[in-house]
Formats: C-alpha cells, sequence, structure tokens
C-alpha cells in the first residue's frame, strides 16, 4: 500500500500497477455468478424493511449495479436470469427463549408450560381491528398436525425456559401467519397428592375446577399470533400472551426470536460455494465500492456503510442464515485482504478482532476456514509490519491525521497477536516488538539510503560533497526530531518500543560511517568554499550528537563520539575566516562612518555597532564550534582572543585617521573637538564590548573544563593578560584623545587666568564681609535645553554651565568681593562655551575624565599664577576667588567631580596660600593667632612650664577678670640656675583691642615655681570676645636688670570660649570658676607663612610692627627648626 492517493511511478492513469495487489478484484465470469447472488437476494426479499435499511428494491437494484460496474444491457441480462430462476424455499427460523409471569394453573400455583407453534399459511384479516377472534383460534384447530412443532414440558415453573429452535416453512410471506399456543401440561394424579401440593384457598378452588373437566385436559396459558409481512429479517423481542377469554387477561410475556431465511436458492453461488465464502465475496466487493467512493479519500474512511450496502449485505446473512461469528469471520477476512491493498482507517479491524476473541470457539470452524483465518493473520501481520518499516512513506506527516493511522496499525497488529485465535491458529507466534523492531532498522537504513542517493552531487568535489552531507544531516536530525517529538510515544505505549532509541543507534552509525568516508581526501590546504562547507556539516553534525541526550542510558561509546577529530584540519580555516569577516566589517564601518551620533540616545556612532556585530560573530563562532577536547578547545579560545584584541586596536587606529580625515579641511575647530569626542565614546564603547568577553566566552567554564591540562597561571598569563593588556591600550587611546580635548581648552583656561592675575585694579576694597551669591554652575548638567543666559557683565551672578541640575540654588561663596566675582566672568564664559557641547557629545564617564584633566591644569595654571613675584592682595582675592567659583562648579553638588578628586594636596595647598595672600594685615594677624590657639590646645607638654589662670566674663559689666594663680616647672634663666618671673598679659590681636593696655604681676625673686595669686579686669565688648584669633595672651619673663627680660614662655587663652560670655547673668561667685592650667610654648625662630606674607608688606605700618614683635619673641625662643 502506497501513501494516500499517490500513482506508481510509470504507471498511466487508469492503469492498474503491477505492484498494486488486485486480489480482491473478480474475473468477469466470478462477477457475474456474484452479481447474480445478490439480485437474487434483492429479488426475493422477506420481511419488513428495518428504519435505518433501504425499502425500495429499485433503489437497491441501481446501488449493486454502480457498485458491480453493470452496464444497463448486462444488467438487464442477468436480471431476467434472475427471474427465470426457480424462487427459494421461504422459512422462518423461530426460536421459543423463554417466558414469564405465565399463569400458574396447577394446585400448587405453578403451571408445566410447553408451546404448540406453526405457520398457518392463508390467515384471514379480522372485519375490524378489534374483533381478535380469528387470531385467537388454537394452533391444533388451523394448522394440520404434520406441521405443528412442539417444545418440551418444562415442570413446575411460571418463567420457563426452552430455547429451541424450530424451521418453519411457508409459501407466501403476504398471506401467512406465525400461531404460538402455550399450554399448561395436565396429568391424571390422585386426590390424596393434590390436597398434599395444596398450599392456599387459590388452590383448593382449582381442585374443584379440575374435578369438572376431563381426566388429563391440557390448560390454555395463552397464545401469541403474527403476520410475517409484519416481521423484520430478523426479529428477537417479548411477545404478551393473549388470553381467549376476558378472564385473565394479563397472562405473561414469551421471548421469541425470529430469523426469515432461504433454502434452496437456485443461484450457482449458493448451490456450489460455502454460505460463508459467497458472502465474504459479496462483503469484500460491496465494501471496495465503498472506500473508493468515499468522499474524503480513502485513509478517512472507518469502516461505516451506506444504507443501501448495509441492507444488501443484512438480506443476505439473514437469507442465508449466517450466524454472527461467521458474518464477523468474513468481515474480518474480507477487510483484512481490502486493507492490504485499498488503504482505510485501520481502526475498522478492531471491532472485528474484538468481535472473534469475545465469540471464539474453534470447534465452530471447518479444517479450511481455520487456515483461510490463519493465512489472513499472518498475511496481515506481514503486511503491517512492512508498513511500519516504510511508515516516513506511508504516513508522512503532510497528510493529515496521519499519525493516528499509524497509531491504529499499531493497536490492530498488537491486539491481533493477543487473539486466542491467533495463538491456537498460528504455530509459530512470532515476537511482535522484535518483529517491528527489526523492521524499523532495516526501514531507517533503507530511507538513508534513499536520501544519499537523492542528495547526492551532481559535480564530484569536496565542496559540493560537502553540501550535500550538510543537507543530509538536516534530513537526518529532521527524522530523529520527527521521531522523538511525534512518533516515539506512540511505539511506547503500543509495543514498548522505542523508536528513537532504535533509529538513533541505526542512523547514527551509517551518518559516521558515510561522512568519514567522504573526509578521507581533506587535509590543510582546502580551498574556503570547501571550509565553509564543512562547517555547516560539522555543525550538523553537532546538532546530531547532541541528540544522544534524549537516549536512555546505555554502555558503550557512540560512532560520533570522537567526530570533532575528522575536521582538525579545517579549524585553522574557519578562524581565519571569522576573523577576516570580522575585520573586513569593522573597517568598512569606519570608511562610512561620518563620527555623528546615529541616535537620539546615543553618544557614540555608527561603527560601534558593527563592531559589536563582529564581536558578536565570533563570540557565536565559538559557541558553534564547542570544540570537546580541552585543550584544543583553550588554543583556539587564544586564537579568536588574540583576533578581538587586533581588531579592538586596529579599529582605535582607523577611528581616529578617519576623525583626522574628516577634519582635515575643515575651518571649524568646534567641529573638529565634536569629532574627537565621538571617537573617544567609540572607544570607551569598545572598551566595554571587550570587558564583556570573558562572560559570553564563558572562560569560567573553559578554565574548568581545562583544569587537569592547563596550568590556572598559563590561563591567566595566556588569556586575561592579553585582554589587560588590549584594554590598558585602550585606555591609553581615550588618554591621548581626552588630552587632545583638554590641551584645545588649556590655553584659552590659562589665558583667561592671565588676564585676571594681570588685571589692573584701581579699587583696593578693605574686608568686604557681605558674602556674595554665586549661582549654580549647570557644567554638570547632563544635556541642557538650551544656551543659559549671560549675565551683563556689572552683574555679579557668573554665567551657568551645562554640569548642575536645573533648579539648583545659587551657593554662597563667602568673603568674596564684589569686583573679584566680576573679574572671573569671562573665565566662566569660556568654560562655558566650550564644555557644553561636549557634555552632551560625551559619555559621562569620557567627559569627567576630560574635567579631571582641566582641573589639574587649572590648579597648575592658578599656581604659576599665585607664584608670580610681586603679587597684589587684589590679585590674590581674584586668584582666591576663581579658585573657589571653579571648584564649585566642577563638584556641581556631587553632579560633577567628587570632592576627593578636587581636593587633591596641591588644591588644598594652593587654596591655603591664596586665602593668605589675599587676605588683609589684620585679617592676617587674626589668623596667626588663631594658629597658635591651636597650637596651644594640641600642646600637652610643659617642657617649658605652664601657667595656672582663672577667667570670668561678667556681661552686665562687660568685664573680664582675670586671675594668675600661678607658674610652675619654669625653666631656669639666670646664672644661678634660678628666674625672676613675671607675667604680662595682654588681649590680642592689638587692633582688636586698641584701648586696652598690657597689665602685669608681680615679680618673684628665684622662683621657678611662682605663685602670683593676682587679678585683673579688663573692659571689653562682648562681641570683640568672639571675634577670630580673639585671645589673652600669657607671657612669662624672667626679669633682668640691665638687659632686655627672657622669654620664659607665653600661652594662649581664647577669649571666645571665657565662662560666663555665652549667658545672660553674671556668675557671682568666682570660686566656682574652673582654673586653667595652660602649658607654656615658644613660637618658631623661621618659617612662618604669615609672618613672611606680613613682612613682605613693606607698606603696611601695622604689619611691619607685628612682625617685629614676633621677630623678637622668636629670636628668644628655645625651638629648633
Amino acid at each position: 500500500m502506497d501513501a494516500a492517493g499517490e500513482t506508481p511511478a510509470g504507471t498511466l492513469p487508469g492503469e492498474e500497477s503491477p505492484e498494486m495487489d488486485l486480489s480482491h478484484r473478480f474475473s468477469k465470469r466470478e462477477l457475474a455468478l456474484l452479481y447474480e447472488e445478490v439480485l437474487y437476494t434483492i429479488l426475493h426479499r422477506l420481511g419488513k424493511p428495518k428504519h435505518d435499511h433501504v425499502a425500495d428494491a429499485q433503489e437497491l437494484y441501481a446501488y449493486v449495479q454502480k457498485a458491480f460496474g453493470m452496464d444497463a444491457e448486462e444488467h438487464s441480462i442477468i436480471m431476467q436470469q434472475v427471474k427465470a430462476l426457480e424462487s427459494p424455499i421461504f422459512c422462518l427460523k423461530a426460536t421459543v427463549k423463554e417466558a414469564k409471569g405465565i399463569l400458574g394453573k396447577d394446585v400448587s400455583g405453578f403451571s408445566d408450560p410447553y408451546c404448540l407453534l406453526g405457520i398457518e399459511a392463508k390467515s384471514h384479516e379480522p372485519a375490524h381491528p378489534d374483533h381478535r377472534k380469528r387470531m385467537k383460534a388454537v394452533v391444533k384447530d388451523l394448522i394440520p398436525e404434520d406441521q405443528i412443532h412442539r417444545t418440551q414440558v418444562i415442570s413446575q415453573t411460571l418463567s420457563p425456559v426452552w430455547d429451541e429452535t424450530f424451521i418453519l416453512e411457508f409459501e407466501d410471506v403476504e398471506t401467512a401467519s406465525f400461531h404460538l399456543d402455550m399450554w399448561d401440561s395436565d396429568t391424571v394424579e390422585s386426590v390424596r397428592h393434590k390436597l398434599g401440593e395444596l398450599t392456599d384457598l387459590h388452590g383448593l378452588k382449582r381442585i374443584f375446577k379440575d374435578a369438572r373437566k376431563d381426566k388429563g385436559q391440557d390448560d390454555f396459558l395463552g397464545n401469541v399470533v403474527l403476520r410475517l409481512k409484519d416481521l423484520p429479517c430478523s426479529d428477537d423481542q417479548w411477545y404478551q400472551l393473549e388470553p381467549r377469554t376476558e378472564t385473565y387477561p394479563n397472562r405473561g410475556q414469551c421471548h421469541l426470536q425470529f430469523l426469515l431465511t432461504h433454502k434452496k436458492r437456485a443461484t450457482t453461488s449458493s448451490r456450489t460455494q460455502p454460505s460463508y465464502t459467497v458472502h465474504r465475496h459479496l462483503l469484500q466487493q460491496l465494501v471496495s465500492y465503498e472506500i473508493l467512493q468515499h468522499q474524503a479519500g480513502s485513509i478517512a474512511w472507518d469502516g461505516e456503510l451506506s444504507r443501501h450496502a448495509s441492507t444488501v449485505l443484512y438480506l443476505h446473512a439473514t437469507q442465508k442464515d449466517l450466524s454472527d461469528f461467521h458474518q464477523v469471520m468474513a468481515q474480518w477476512l474480507a477487510y483484512s485482504k481490502l486493507y492490504q491493498s485499498l488503504e482505510f482507517n485501520s481502526n475498522c479491524l478492531l471491532h472485528q478482532i474484538t468481535s472473534i476473541e469475545y465469540q471464539w470457539v474453534q470447534e465452530r470452524l471447518r479444517p479450511e476456514q481455520k487456515a483461510e483465518l490463519a493465512e489472513s493473520f499472518q498475511s496481515l501481520l506481514t503486511y503491517g509490519v512492512s508498513l511500519v518499516r516504510r511508515y516516513r512513506i506511508i504516513f508522512p506527516l503532510s497528510v493529515p491525521r496521519s499519525t493516528e493511522r499509524l497509531q491504529s496499525l499499531l493497536r490492530v497488529l498488537v491486539q491481533m497477536c493477543k487473539m486466542k485465535a491467533f495463538h491456537e491458529l498460528c504455530t509459530l507466534s512470532p515476537d511482535l516488538p522484535q518483529m517491528v523492531s527489526k523492521a524499523l532498522k532495516s526501514g531507517t537504513a533503507e530511507w538513508f539510503h534513499m536520501k544519499k542517493q537523492h542528495l547526492k552531487p551532481m559535480v564530484k568535489s569536496m565542496e559540493e560533497n560537502g553540501k550535500a552531507l550538510s543537507r543530509l544531516l538536516l534530513e537526518v536530525i529532521g527524522d530523529l526530531q520527527q521521531c522523538q517529538k511525534i512518533w516515539n510515544k506512540f511505539f511506547i505505549n503500543t509495543l514498548k518500543l522505542n523508536l528513537f532509541f532504535i533509529t538513533y543507534l541505526e542512523l547514527e552509525s551509517l551518518v559516521a560511517e558515510h561522512v568519514q568516508e567522504q573526509l578521507r581526501e581533506v587535509d590543510s590546504s582546502m580551498s574556503k568554499p570547501t571550509a565553509e562547507s564543512l562547517f555547516q556539516l560539522y555543525m550538523n553534525l553537532q546538532e546530531l550528537y547532541r541528540m544522544k541526550d534524549f537516549l536512555p542510558k546505555r554502555e558503550g561509546p557512540l560512532a560520533l563520539s570522537s567526530f570533532h577529530q575528522w575536521f582538525k584540519e579545517a579549524v585553522p580555516q574557519w578562524l581565519q575566516k571569522a576573523y577576516t569577516i570580522a575585520l573586513e566589517r569593522a573597517q568598512r564601518a569606519v570608511q562610512m562612518d561620518q563620527l555623528t551620533p546615529f541616535g537620539e540616545h546615543n553618544k557614540h556612532s555608527t561603527s560601534t555597532v558593527d563592531l559589536s556585530t563582529c564581536y558578536a560573530q565570533i563570540v557565536k563562532t565559538w559557541q558553534q564550534l564547542n570544540w570537546p577536547d580541552p585543550e584544543e578547545a583553550f588554543m583556539i579560545m587564544v586564537k579568536l582572543v588574540e583576533d578581538m584584541c587586533k581588531i579592538a586596536l586596529m579599529y582605535c587606529r582607523l577611528i581616529k585617521e578617519r576623525a583626522e580625515a574628516l577634519s582635515l579641511n575643515e575651518r571649524n575647530e568646534g567641529k573638529a573637538a565634536n569629532r574627537l569626542c565621538i571617537v573617544v565614546n567609540n572607544i570607551k564603547q569598545l572598551r566595554l564590548l571587550i570587558r564583556k568577553l570573558p562572560l559570553q566566552l564563558d572562560w569560567a567554564q573553559l578554565e574548568q573544563r581545562t583544569g587537569d591540562v592547563i596550568d590556572q597561571q598559563q590561563i591567566q598569563h595566556t588569556l586575561h593578560n592579553q585582554l589587560d593588556s588590549t584594554v590598558s591600550c585602550l585606555d591609553h587611546e581615550v588618554r591621548d584623545v581626552v588630552q587632545a580635548l583638554a590641551t584645545k581648552l588649556e590655553k584659552g583656561i590659562a589665558r583667561h587666568i592671565q588676564e585676571l592675575s594681570s588685571s589692573n585694579d584701581t579699587r583696593e576694597p578693605e574686608d568686604d564681609q557681605t558674602g556674595h551669591s554665586l549661582p549654580t554652575s549647570s557644567l554638570w548638567e547632563e544635556a541642557p535645553l538650551g544656551p543659559p543666559a549671560l549675565p551683563a557683565p556689572a552683574s555679579t551672578a557668573l554665567p551657568l554651565s551645562p554640569l548642575c541640575p536645573a533648579g539648583c540654588g545659587p551657593p554662597a561663596l563667602p568673603n568674596a568681593p564684589l569686583l573679584s566675582l566680576q573679574s572671573i566672568i569671562p573665565l566662566m564664559k569660556f568654560l562655558e562655551s566650550e564644555l557644553q557641547y561636549l557634555n552632551e557629545h560625551l559619555v559621562h564617564e569620557n567627559f569627567k575624565s576630560l574635567l579631571a584633566l582641566l582641573w589639574h591644569h587649572t590648579l597648575a595654571v592658578l599656581s604659576a599664577a599665585a607664584g608670580q613675584q610681586g603679587p597684589s592682595t587684589q590679585r590674590y582675592k581674584k586668584l582666591h576667588c576663581a579658585l573657589k567659583s571653579l571648584e564649585l562648579c566642577f563638584h556641581a553638588e556631587g553632579c560633577g567631580l567628587p570632592l576627593e578628586t578636587l581636593h587633591t594636596a596641591a588644591f588644598l595647598s594652593l587654596e591655603t596660600h591664596l586665602a593668605l595672600c589675599s587676605a588683609t594685615s589684620r585679617k592676617l594677624i587674626q589668623k596667626y593667632f588663631s594658629n597658635r590657639i591651636q597650637q596651644q590646645l594640641d600642646t600637652s607638654s610643659e617642657k617649658y612650664g605652664a601657667v595656672t589662670i582663672k577667667a570670668l566674663y561678667r556681661p552686665s559689666e562687660q568685664k573680664l577678670r582675670v586671675e594668675v594663680l600661678n607658674a610652675v616647672n619654669l625653666i631656669p634663666l639666670d646664672s644661678n640656675g634660678s628666674s625672676d618671673p613675671f607675667v604680662q598679659l595682654t588681649l590680642e590681636p592689638r587692633h582688636e583691642f586698641p584701648e586696652v593696655v598690657a597689665r602685669t604681676t608681680q615679680c618673684k625673686r628665684n622662683e621657678l615655681h611662682p605663685l602670683f595669686d593676682e587679678a585683673f579686669d579688663f573692659l571689653i565688648p562682648p562681641e570683640k570676645c568672639r571675634q577670630e584669633g580673639a585671645c589673652l595672651l600669657l607671657t612669662v619673663f624672667d626679669y633682668d636688670t640691665l638687659g632686655a627680660n627672657d622669654l620664659e614662655g607665653e600661652a594662649f587663652f581664647p577669649l571666645r570660649h571665657l565662662p560666663g560670655l555665652d549667658t545672660d547673668e553674671d556668675q557671682a561667685d568666682a570660686g566656682r570658676v574652673p582654673q586653667t592650667r595652660l602649658p607654656l610654648t615658644h613660637p618658631k625662630p623661621t618659617g612662618d607663612e604669615i609672618l613672611q606674607l606680613l613682612e613682605s608688606r613693606k607698606g603696611d605700618k601695622e604689619a611691619q610692627a607685628f612682625v617685629k614683635l614676633r621677630k623678637q619673641r622668636a629670636k628668644q625662643s628655645k625651638e629648633t627648626e
């Protein structure tokens, strides 16, 4: 059986293929005799038609004429011959099965029933339907005694069971009627015996009634009268027993079976062949016609016959009196033979298998029938297994319901092999799973060789052979996928066979043998097309080998276990091709790149997209290779990484050259800078791609695989170091380009700072204590919507730059004179105009790198400007203002450079230096005392001794009261090893307390631990105490009569921490004021930056006087450098 609807090759339409099994066809003579049989059956039809059968004989004649392919003339001739034949003897096969609910006529309450039955030749129709007297006549009064049949007597029961069959002949079905009388058999018994059986009053009445009867007279129990023309061909039902009188209307029921049959049929077939064989031939002819006429195609035919075919077969089976078992046998033989030539749904066979199994009794069959049945089993088994062997062709998935058909066939084969009849008749019962397994193996091999031959290249070359092998592998893989996903479950469920296991092992072995044979001619000098075709073949083999994961556990290696070794000669070609394709694509991408952002939200150009695709393709090549050998896989990885690093470095060189070429004739320097921004972003994007390679190439898994054969340090040295080296090169390239961008700005920054520092200002304002507001810089803003509005030159607001988020409040720049703020506006304008585009077109990381370079350069320029000779205070103020402004702008409230990046050592040193240089002399003096106060607080050593005081401020009197208690551990300054100490008290800085005179204690002779216990009052306002550097200076001298007093030491007591200064009420009890012990210190003899600044201000008398005083103290200092 070929696939549905297919005509064998070389056969013209309408011709019969020599390979097709036409055993279901009959010769013309056989067909004519069979046609005579079926016409005879219709002509002599008996019984009332069933509701689902065809009643019209002409319809049946027309149907069988088509089914047998008879033309009108042939039909007419055979019809005349049939009519000329002698009519059959009509028979009613009546079976009296049982009865229930009959009357109990005996004294015991039971009856001894039996039946009399026969056929009345001519029944008389009653004048009125209700008039049934004639119908109630007893059988022995209507039918001759020799035509009356009698059942056995069933003693003492009301539910007798006879199950007796009688053949009743009749001549005319229209006039004949069937009669059955049921009687209670009576035998002569003594009164004493009857009284012994008496059970109730009804039994007593029966005794009296019997006494009036004639001895031995049977009692009537009821009858059934049926007209034969009202009976169907076969009938099986319960009939009501009718009474002769209305005394007992309910007389029970009788179960009867009827079959209207023929005897002595005059047809040739009936006379020469067994009824079973004739019926099978008729069934075979009609079913083949039904299948061929099925509108949806034969494979969709599910065994359901048309009304006409069902009617004809029903009539023939009943007329021939075929048993149900023989009918099922005939159906099985016909259907199983037809299935081998006309494909239809094999589920049709399951019904016959079930019926035969249910009704199987071997003794029912004659030897020839047993042989015929056994041959049908063996024939269908052989044919079914052959279909399974060629299931790919017979049940293609492109044809609807193919899976259902194969599954149905497998079920039929399994059920057939389980039948009792199969095991009893087929002496050598085969092992079905083993047969199917063997068939699947041979069928798979046949399919593979057929595909191999079909895909054989016309031109014999290695390249064409490789392509043909790849196509063959795709076919094999597709077939195995169908096996695994679709077909396998059917074989497992029905036969417990793993189709995928069988097919995979067979195909895997065949593929390995064939591919190895074709690859023997491969060497390292193969052409590129050959290498390309082999790569596709390698991937297909890899996919085929991976399918082994679906196999159940098995022992031993597969034929494809080392398939990768067959392609070792081609691997270098594959890697070189991947590198060449990626390199050429990257070169083309750079040549086409205009170095402009390719999207609204992107800051790199189109070439990075192509470069990313190139790398992705190389990564894909590695994943596709999936080389099994770990050591060889490591070498492949080294080559791929080396190639990708080469491409990266080549790209950097080409993209820089591209930027130079585009800017060669460009007059607009801004556009050239913009292209450099894109170059930086592109290289940074490339760096990200390089950094992702270990994850994309799964180095961790490779290191795990190669752990036993390659040292970890070798992997680190070979792969990681190579990648790190490339990243370092990229970072260097980024720094170079960013440095180039920074260099373009550094000159402008240096020029503006130089102009700022060298500008002549006519105004030298004194201390401006008002903090001016510095507008927030927007230099750090990611993408400003438009150019910011610049302030008027006279305004104190600095121009906004694109860094800081919108809406930030302007930070205040303390102690920044108006003139200084105005002087840095040109610098801020310059930075805004130059950095705005860079911020928009550089990625944030690169922009921060640029800002870091600019920041370091700016600090260097400011430091150089601050170090020039002869600077004025006003100039230092402008430089300091510029430094603080730039710090705020570059930090941008956290959106720009972090403070740790800004606050370098150079910045902190410069900030301190400029803050000092820009301060007034008095500010410097205040700063000097602040420093000395801090030194005092940090000093714990008393190597020069210490002085103890009490200090209390009375706010109500604005009076500072100081008690000098004592001094201890003074150093001896006189030749006698002692000293003459006294303490001088001054309020510093002097310009804050101009009217407060110095006070001194009494001199204590020859004392190193003098006790003074003296109190002093100073009238000073509280706000003066809170000034920066405000302190009480306690200087301990050694009194000398002839020369200057020697310095024992000095101590600084900060006034801002005076007890009572921050309270509203006076502390009346001075005794509660804590004592303060102050270690004595000596000033450093040289190196104080503030004193040097003050000394440089030659025209400032106050500064010079302060320096002179401090120098005198420094000369007396015992401190060394």
